[in-house]
């Protein structure tokens, strides 16, 4: 296979391929044997008619579109691999005249592409981190998880209030009838917490052992199973108990049993150092997205809106395969957020654009730097693994199938991140935030009205302007 690329505006290209006439023999004698099962020829057994009988009996063009139809899918994403294009969107493929015996198969592909930026500063800029401090209510509410772990629950002669547990005998009835779980006895729930439909949780608020009441509750359209979805139910719930939940005293005691540490006090210093490690991964992940962004709003750089909306259905489609993957269907989901599929894909363009500005800055900043990772780099991003998921063995199955060029460009721009991320300057956020605000004349003329030039020449009050940065 060959292929040639041409530039397209509007972030788009045009790529020319090539199959060798060889290959698309290959490929229009498998499409003639997979028809042969459907033929039916005197001599021969049914599937085992020659290719050259099955294309004499429907005819070589029926044969060739079979063909096309079946290689298309693999040709295109070969074509995709070897002109080391990072396709966004649907294509356009044009396959034009069908090829003559013997003759090689020619067809263009047209589609979005990360755009190009022209770069602007991309090392050494101040940059926004927080500062990873754990403030003393994060090491409470940790304690409080602990805690909860090691409670229990005692029965108490009072009526139940929020956190407390209730034990119930229920039953409904939909229109009069019963239906499936719809009684139970000795169910424990907890006032408050999650999983308790809300109906439920205002009418037993109060309500002592020995008390009686009915609730209704009325389940929400996606609800599951589907038959009680959009229906309303009446419970009759008897009280049987209120259980108060009992929770250990913070002390030494508490800390060593539920900890490896003899002292409250070394307990709360493990939490607050096993916090402000994680806090400290978050501050450092956000300055580098910071550090970036940073780059990107420095370059110039143009995004259509057909690319963003493209990458927005991208962006939506991956998360509907994760939510199925998790036995969440997708439409019920979507329902869930009040919104339709197409709604959902607009309120991820700025997302979809924000990425692509991230992108087009760090691929522009990989070429400034002649960033080409090598083997190792490959083989570390792949991480660790035995037998067949060695590492090693996993970059020679993607090189064999020319997939590899998509790892190397996925490590690529993580390289050119770290390049822009170990250069930058962190700042405190405040006085990163306070930059913001600060007038430079670039920002006056973008919003200067029409018709008005000249008049912008010096600072209004109250608007400070510094040169350069």
């Amino acid at each position: 296979m060959r292929t040639t690329v041409t530039q397209l505006p509007a972030s788009r290209v045009k790529i020319e391929v090539e199959v060798e006439a060889d290959a698309l023999r290959k490929r229009i004698d498998r499409a003639a044997k997979a028809l042969a099962a459907e033929i039916k020829l005197p001599g021969f057994r049914k599937g085992k008619v020659p290719a050259e009988l099955v294309i004499q009996r429907v005819g070589r063009e029926t044969v060739l579109e079979q063909a096309l139809r079946d290689g298309l899918p693999e040709w295109y994403e070969r074509a995709l691999l070897e002109a080391r294009v990072a396709a966004i969107g649907e294509p356009k493929v044009d396959v034009g005249d069908l090829p003559g015996d013997g003759d090689e198969l020619t067809f263009t592909i047209e589609v979005g592409v990360r755009p190009k930026a022209e770069l602007g500063e991309y090392k050494g800029l101040e940059v926004g981190r927080a500062e990873a401090e754990v403030p003393a209510e994060a090491i409470d509410s940790e304690l409080d998880r602990l805690r909860a772990g090691f409670g229990n629950l005692a029965p108490v002669e009072r009526p139940a209030a929020a956190g407390d547990a209730v034990v119930i005998d229920f039953s409904g009835t939909i229109d009069g009838e019963p239906f499936e779980g719809s009684e139970s006895r000795d169910f424990v729930v907890e006032l408050g917490g999650e999983g308790l439909l809300p109906e439920f949780d205002a009418e037993l608020v109060g309500a002592a052992a020995g008390d009686q009441r009915t609730v209704e509750v009325t389940f929400p359209d996606d609800y599951r199973p589907e038959e009680l979805a959009g229906k309303t139910a009446s419970f009759a719930v008897t009280v049987k108990e209120v259980r108060e939940k009992n929770l250990p005293a913070l002390d030494d005691d508490f800390a060593s049993e539920a900890s490896e540490f003899d002292t409250l006090e070394e307990l709360r210093e493990s939490i607050r150092s096993g916090l402000a490690e994680a806090f400290d991964r978050q501050a450092e992940a956000q300055f580098r997205e910071a550090a970036v962004d940073a780059v990107a709003a420095g370059a110039r750089l143009e995004i259509p809106h057909e690319l963003v909306h493209a990458r927005a259905h991208e962006m939506w489609e991956r998360i509907e395969r994760q939510l199925a993957s998790r036995g969440i269907d997708p439409q019920a989901y979507a329902r869930m957020q009040g919104k339709d599929r197409h709604a959902l894909i607009d309120d991820a363009e700025e997302d979809a654009e924000r990425a692509l500005r991230r992108e087009a800055a760090l691929e522009a900043v990989a070429e400034a730097e002649g960033i080409e990772p090598g083997d190792e780099e490959l083989i570390e991003a792949l991480g660790p693994g035995e037998g067949k998921n060695d590492p090693a063995k996993l970059l020679a199955r993607l090189r064999e199938s020319g997939r590899d060029s998509l790892l190397r460009d996925e490590v690529r721009l993580r390289i050119a991140a770290d390049v822009v991320a170990e250069s930058a300057k962190p700042i405190p956020v405040e006085q990163a935030a306070a930059r913001e605000q600060i007038w430079t004349p670039d920002k006056e003329e973008s919003t200067e009205p029409p018709g008005a030039p000249g008049e912008s020449e010096q600072p209004e009050p109250g608007k400070l302007w510094t040169p350069g940065r």
